[in-house]
C-alpha cells in the first residue's frame, strides 16, 4: 500500500473509533452494540473472498478488529 493510503486508513480508523466511542458515551449505543458493529466489521473481513494481498489485507484488517475487541480501547484512559 501506499503511504497515502495507509494515512487514509488511520485517519478513517480513527474517525471511525471516535464515533463509537461517542456514540457509547451518549448512550445512544450500548457498549454491547458497538461490540457488535466491531464483530459485523470482523466478520466482514473474515469472510471476504480475494487471493494474493486482498486475501492477506482482509485477514489483517480483522485481525486488527478482533484485538481491538479483546483489548478495549487502550488510547482512551479513564478520567480521574
Amino acid at each position: 500500500m501506499s503511504k497515502r493510503t495507509d494515512c487514509a486508513g488511520m485517519a478513517a480508523l480513527s474517525i471511525c473509533e471516535a464515533l463509537l466511542l461517542a456514540m457509547k458515551d451518549l448512550q445512544v449505543l450500548p457498549e454491547h452494540e458497538v461490540i457488535g458493529v466491531l464483530r459485523d466489521a470482523a466478520a466482514f473481513h473474515d469472510n471476504a473472498g480475494g487471493t494474493g494481498t486482498d486475501a492477506v489485507s482482509h485477514q489483517a484488517a480483522a485481525s486488527l478488529i478482533h484485538q481491538i475487541i479483546a483489548n478495549g480501547n487502550p488510547v482512551r484512559q479513564p478520567r480521574r
